[in-house]
This record gives C-alpha cells, sequence and structure tokens, in this order.
C-alpha cells in the first residue's frame, strides 16, 4: 500500500513516488472505466526522465557518458523513513526493505551536495580546489 498527496488542491491524482534523484514520478488516480462507464478504476502513471549526458559518476565531469539506466518500482516505492509500530505492547522502530544500500543517481538530487575537483592557480601553483556542482544545498544561506 502506497501513501501519497494530491497533485493540486483540486486534483484527485496522487503522487506516490516522486525520485529526484532517479527523474521518476508515479502518479496514480481513478478514471472512468472504459468497459462499464459507471465504474471507476485505478489509473496509474510512470513518467521516467533520462537525463541526457548524465555521467557515471555525476560529480566528475570527465567521466564516461551513462548508457545504462536501471529502474527497479520496487526501489523506487520503498520509504525508508522509521515509523513506530507496536508489537506486543512495545513500541519499536521499523524501516520498509533493505535501506542501506545508497541509490544509483542518474541526475543531481537539489537535496544533496555534490562537488568536484577543479584547478586553481594561486600564486603561480595549480591547486586542486573543491567546487560545488548543485551550490544551494552545499551552502548555508
Amino acid at each position: 500500500v502506497l501513501a501519497g498527496y494530491p497533485v493540486g488542491p483540486n486534483d484527485e491524482e496522487y503522487v506516490l513516488v516522486n525520485n529526484k534523484c532517479q527523474c521518476v514520478t508515479v502518479t496514480s488516480k481513478f478514471v472512468p472505466s472504459k468497459e462499464n462507464p459507471d465504474e471507476e478504476v485505478l489509473e496509474r502513471n510512470i513518467r521516467i526522465l533520462v537525463p541526457l549526458k548524465a555521467r557515471e559518476n555525476i560529480s566528475d565531469p570527465l567521466s564516461p557518458l551513462r548508457t545504462t539506466f536501471v529502474y527497479r518500482l520496487s526501489e523506487l516505492c520503498k520509504n525508508c523513513d522509521p515509523i513506530e509500530i507496536e508489537l506486543g505492547g512495545a513500541i519499536h522502530q521499523a524501516q520498509q526493505g533493505n535501506c542501506e544500500e545508497p541509490q544509483t543517481c542518474y541526475t543531481y538530487d537539489r537535496n544533496e551536495c555534490y562537488s568536484s575537483p577543479v584547478p586553481l592557480l594561486y600564486h603561480g601553483e595549480v591547486r586542486q580546489v573543491p567546487a560545488a556542482l548543485t551550490p544551494a544545498s552545499c551552502f548555508a544561506e
């Protein structure tokens, strides 16, 4: 069972997954059935954006272009936020699925800080200095 939130205030379409890291949005809404217009059926829409010129290592502009993109709906839909459940009269923290492995990012997740070393000439010496690729996420306001 997936919990969702409405796309707009008067919209009956619900967002089930909005994964900015892998550029996937999954929505659902009830629509009239083609077989029986008096009945509604649940329609799911999966929107996948494949980023052009994505790098194998997004923090390294010199890494080779990514040619393979893998999407597993079960992984996109898992919720790694811990929840409290009651078992045998005691409260326990629980997580859905295996959330230890970091997901592969196909583009910049605007909530994460990405940096890449760039050469900087300083007093006649070239130094590698980290430059923020997503400045809004790397620096506090």
